[in-house]
């Protein structure tokens, strides 16, 4: 199942997305949140509805959730581009709900940042409440889908900090979108492209991951209670680089869709 969320006669809503004639449609009104379905997709209420092409929706972030995990330096070779270890367990942070972008809105760059980044990054969005899971259960039931995320990042002030809440946590600085599926399986390997006008600037694929999703949600869950909605960035290829205004990002997860959005100066 596909799902989108999308602003309809000025109120927000959730929609079933299906392949209507070749292109993928809003076909249905979901009735109840998906995070709110303890994980079973497959019951959402629905209601018909006249379609409305998905490239014509007026979408917003497709999660709404308590809090955004996201794991650094998951890829080999990005790590080393920064000049950086690989870690020898997750390394994870913080991004504020604040920073929820819907897509094709515009990223902004604060006056304060010398340097701006795109992060193309597979999102994992949380079915069911999640904490400390015995070591032998099954986590699939936990994933409700996964999505697009742009962990956009002011690279001059994380240097400057030495930790990453700020230069992470701008308003504007988590794309997401346009959908979440629970039609693929990173397990096996997904595709992550990131392009920059058109340029495409970093291809990787989830199978490269240092820590594949079942050992980043023990990890987190392990410290924390993860809830309905929340998100988990999983982590950015190889490839990163500035962006400046008037640029274009975006960001393609395979069997997902791409994230696009521009960068503007404050």
């Amino acid at each position: 199942m596909k799902y989108c969320r999308f602003q309809l006669n000025s109120q927000s809503h959730y929609g079933l997305v299906e392949s209507v004639a070749g292109r993928e449609a809003i076909t249905r009104l979901l009735l109840t949140a998906p995070e709110e379905t303890s994980g079973d997709m497959e019951d959402l209420a629905t209601k018909r509805m006249d379609h409305i092409p998905l490239a014509d929706a007026s979408l917003l972030a497709p999660v709404r959730p308590s809090k955004i995990v996201c794991v650094g330096r998951n890829y080999r070779e990005h790590a080393e581009e920064l000049g950086n270890e690989v870690p020898a367990e997750p390394l994870i942070f913080f991004k504020p709900p604040s920073s929820l972008l819907a897509p094709g809105e515009n990223i902004r760059r604060p006056r304060i940042a010398q340097r701006t980044d795109y992060e193309g990054e597979l999102g994992l969005i949380i079915a069911k409440t999640c904490y400390q899971p015995a070591a032998e259960e099954d986590l699939r039931p936990y994933i409700l889908g996964y999505t697009c995320v742009n962990d956009f990042t002011a690279r001059d002030l994380q240097n400057k900090d030495g930790q990453w809440t700020r230069a992470k946590g701008f308003d504007t600085f988590c794309p997401v979108g346009p959908l979440v599926t629970d039609e693929i399986d990173p397990r096996v390997g997904v595709g992550v492209e990131t392009r920059v006008n058109g340029q495409l600037r970093q291809q990787g694929n989830t199978r490269d991951f240092i820590f594949p999703l079942d050992v980043i949600l023990r990890y987190i869950s392990q410290a924390m209670t993860l809830l309905p909605g929340d998100l988990i960035a999983t982590g950015t290829p190889k490839g990163v680089g500035p962006v400046v205004a008037g640029d274009v990002v975006e960001v393609s997860v395979e069997g997902v869709g791409t994230l696009r959005n521009p960068v503007v100066d404050e």
